[in-house]
This record gives C-alpha cells, structure tokens and sequence, in this order.
C-alpha cells in the first residue's frame, strides 16, 4: 500500500510539474491498492469538480489495472461497455488521461494517482513526474 508520507511527496512533486509547466491550478488524489482516498491536495482556483473528477480517474486505473488514458481508448472502441462500467461503479469511472497506477521498485501495485485540471495530457504528464519524483514506478 502506497503510504501518507509517499502520497505527499507524490503530490508535492506533481503539483510542482504543473507550476512548472504553467498548468492551471491542479487537483490531486491518491488511492491506496484498496481504492481507498489516501490524501488529496486541490489547489487555489481549482474547480470544484476537480475531486471527484480525479478520483475517478484513479479509481477507473485501479478498478481496470490500466491507465485512464487506455481506458479512454477502451471507451472509443467499446462506449456501451465503458458506459456499463459507469453505471455500475455509479459514475466512479473517468475514461480521460491523467489516472496513473503506482508502483514499488518491485512491481508491487501500491494504489494510483489521479490528476484534474488542466487538458487530460498535461494532467498525466504532471502524475508521470510526481511519481518518478516521490522514487516511485508509473504503470
């Protein structure tokens, strides 16, 4: 399980790639393997969607063991499949880039990180570079 003191890091380093990158302002989430909330930082003037759009991004990774960005493709070539899984998970499920799984050193899936706020590519970008910065793998 990816840890309280990870997490931070993880957050810290992917808001800073967004400064870095002149982002607008970012939300964003880590859960645990489990899917539970680990911590979340939502930055001044982030909307207020911004949560729950993140954590489904997230929560989308975990619950599929892929990207939000692959689950994005999955939705252009199945919609009616993506759509189920929607209402299934009761709109838990955000099919856009930006929901990365995260890894140990090992291999060992620890949770996932989800970002909001900007164009869905440049959110991933961001959550690619918190996590390489927090020592941690992106999958």
């Amino acid at each position: 399980m990816i840890t309280l003191e990870q997490s931070r890091s993880l957050i810290t380093a992917t808001r800073a790639r967004g400064r870095e990158m002149g982002l607008n302002p970012l939300t964003v989430v880590v859960l645990d393997a489990g899917g539970h909330l680990v911590a979340m930082e939502r930055e001044d003037g982030s909307g207020y969607g911004r949560p729950d759009i993140a954590a489904g991004k997230a929560a989308g990774a975990l619950a599929m063991g892929v990207s939000s960005r692959k689950l994005g493709d999955m939705a252009a070539e199945r919609p009616q499949f993506m759509a189920a899984l929607s209402a299934a998970w009761h709109g838990k499920l955000i099919p856009a880039a930006g929901g990365v799984l995260v890894r140990d050193e090992a291999g060992v899936l620890l949770g996932a990180v989800g970002v909001s706020g900007d164009l869905s590519d440049k959110d991933e970008e961001a959550a690619f570079a918190g996590i390489a910065a927090a020592g941690l793998t992106a999958a």
